[in-house]
């Protein structure tokens, strides 16, 4: 992977406006060795629009990671994150779950972003999307028994409630999704409301230093899952705070982001990737 300096309209897309400015962090991968782009999903009578990436020269089905979009949608940080998991061998898959409701680029800032489109987004739909990605995934040379997920933020929620949702998933990594909240219409449940219901192990990354998920909420998070008996870990970051894996902003915190993805690709080679 190289470094580059930030611009909103980099190969292969851009990033949302709402998550400016822009640090000078970015990483791009490059796609010598890998095959990515965008596809379309049938799912609920709609075609979803999707970012995909796999290994150039792969033989054979492919372990799968679904990722879920942080806020601010399938971006060039999510389409990257797609491009490095295809990278360590994986068919990795990015569906745009808010495409229904609207398009996040229309969005300036975070809080209306929220407000006018993400909130909107009922919780069993994007399951149901999910579920709908998953099969898509093994028409399209994924393995259907090496189904894992992975999300950030907003997707890392989505990842814990998919990990409850999905019987055939096998392994699931949550970075900073929020653990404890209102709930509304759209979203009925949350991470610690499923505790007990958990299909798949499932690893949180979280960061000691988010002021969006309190250390309280996070300890709740722990004592529901040692209740369950639930087969999960969560790791914290001391000097992390949140969205820490995400290079493109300020947030962006090296060390405990590279210390995550290892975590993650080892979770996912012990409970997922081995045949």
């Amino acid at each position: 992977m190289k470094e580059e300096q930030p611009t909103h309209n980099k190969p292969g897309g851009s990033f949302a406006p709402a998550a400016s400015p822009l640090a000078s962090t970015v990483i791009h991968t490059p796609e010598d060795s890998i095959q990515a782009g965008e596809t379309t999903i049938p799912s609920q009578g709609d075609n979803m629009p999707a970012w995909h990436a796999r290994p150039k020269d792969a033989t054979g089905p492919l372990p799968v990671v679904i990722v879920v979009q942080e806020i601010f949608g399938v971006h060039e940080h999510i389409r990257d994150i797609c491009r490095r998991l295809a990278l360590e061998g994986y068919l990795a898959v990015a569906p745009e779950l808010y495409f229904r409701q609207g398009d996040p680029n229309d969005y300036a800032d975070i809080q209306t972003l929220f407000s006018g489109l993400v909130s909107k987004v009922p919780d069993a739909q994007v399951l149901a999307d999910l579920d709908h990605v998953a099969n898509w995934a093994t028409r399209h040379g994924g393995d259907a028994h090496r189904l894992m997920i992975t999300g950030f933020c907003w997707g890392g929620r989505i990842a814990w409630l998919y990990a409850a949702h999905n019987p055939q998933l096998k392994a699931a990594v949550a970075w900073y999704g929020k653990l404890v909240g209102d709930k509304t219409l759209n979203s009925p449940r949350n991470p610690v409301d499923i505790a007990t219901d958990l299909n798949a192990p499932v690893l949180g990354l979280y960061g000691g230093q988010d002021t969006g998920i309190s250390q309280e909420s996070v300890e709740t998070m722990r004592q529901a899952l040692r209740a369950a008996n639930a087969n999960a870990e969560i790791i914290v970051y001391p000097e992390a705070g949140h969205a820490f894996n995400a290079d493109y902003r300020p947030s962006y915190h090296e060390e405990s982001a590279k210390d995550g993805w290892q975590r993650m690709l080892k979770w996912f080679e012990q409970y997922g990737a081995k045949k």
